[in-house]
């Protein structure tokens, strides 16, 4: 059974191997431009930066170095029920200097499309346990991000040799580059 997680609320991951579901839907755009929303993740070590850029997943770089993180493709549209994009991750191949994923989504070109997470609902972060595929934890944006066009959906992180799941939620405006200028 899944655990429902609040802003902030924090849970421990006991699989080794799961799957990072993330989806969303978006409003009828009055932009007339379609929306590409992007997932991607920051593999960090202790000073919260990125271990090397090779260790930033996303739709142009799909494979970590220790092939602990795989993105499985990049989603254009959003369509459809389910998980737009996923992301496997195998904790038993990650990188000893991980402590930290952080799983952001942007929207492609926000500004020049005047896009943003306020034209976006039903917005989601989940983990599967990839040996029964049942959902582990499910976190659903509520807030109305009316001038964001990134959202840091959450983060997995290692603490006293257990990993954990945060619900994070937190959204700013600028796009992937704000996050690299964070993390790199």
């Amino acid at each position: 059974m899944a655990i429902n997680l609040q802003k902030g609320q924090r849970e421990t991951l006991n699989a080794p191997k799961f799957t990072i579901g993330l989806g969303w839907d978006v409003n009828a755009s009055s932009t007339g431009s379609a929306f590409d929303l992007d997932a991607s993740v920051f593999i960090m070590g202790e000073n919260k930066k990125l271990l090397a850029d090779e260790f930033f997943v996303f739709y142009n770089n799909t494979k970590s170095p220790d092939e602990a993180v795989e993105h499985t493709g990049d989603n254009l549209t959003g369509d459809g029920d389910g998980d737009d994009e996923q992301i496997h991750v195998d904790l038993s191949k990650i990188d000893p200097r991980v402590t930290e994923l952080c799983i952001v989504v942007t929207i492609h070109d926000a500004d020049a499309r005047k896009q943003n997470f306020g034209q976006v609902r039903n917005s989601f972060v989940r983990i599967i346990d990839a040996a029964n595929n049942s959902e582990l934890v499910k976190y659903e944006l509520e807030e109305d991000f009316s001038i964001e066009t990134a959202v840091e959906f959450g983060r997995i992180y290692k603490r006293n040799n257990e990993w954990k799941f945060e619900a994070v939620g937190a959204g700013q405006r600028g796009g992937l580059q704000e996050y690299l200028n964070k993390y790199n």
